[in-house]
């Protein structure tokens, strides 16, 4: 059991360390430039999503989308209440400070671009056809066309 939970923590971990070094860079490096702020929130959120483009692809060549689909959720879920929650706490700041509809744009964001990232990773494993399911219509493919043909009787 400890082995189908590790890599969702690890994965959880990564995204929330993203997050945690944005904020502190944020905070410490352009703490009364807003643009630059929102540079470093724009290159975060597009590291986490090639993050999890690159996990997908992996994954999405393991096994099918039913068993890590899953995983990949809790994962994502997990690092966004942590993001979302947590993050904030920190650095300092309340994490609804901001009001009901900075709380929600926060989630709404962190979501969009999870699942781009997601979206993006899985299209190339299936594009190319390293996925699951290519590589297994491929093996039927294959032995199909290795059985000899079977005489008809009459």
């Amino acid at each position: 059991m400890r082995d189908r939970w590790r890599p969702i923590g690890v994965l959880a971990g990564v995204l929330f360390a993203v997050n945690v070094v944005a904020r502190l860079v944020t905070r410490f490096a352009f703490d009364e430039d807003p643009v630059a702020a929102d540079r470093v929130s724009l290159a975060m959120f597009l590291l986490i999503g090639v993050i999890l483009a690159a996990v997908t692809f992996t994954w999405a060549q393991r096994s099918a989308v039913a068993q890590w689909g899953g995983d990949l959720a809790a994962a994502v879920g997990a690092a966004m209440l942590a993001t979302v929650l947590v993050g904030p706490l920190l650095v300092g700041n309340n994490p609804f400070a901001g009001g009901a509809g900075t709380f929600f744009a926060q989630l709404g964001l962190y979501l969009l671009a999870t699942g781009a990232g997601i979206l993006i990773g899985y299209l190339i494993a299936t594009a190319i056809g390293v996925d699951h399911r290519s590589q297994q219509l491929k093996r039927y493919a294959e032995g199909k066309t290795a059985k000899p043909r079977r005489p008809v009787r009459r």
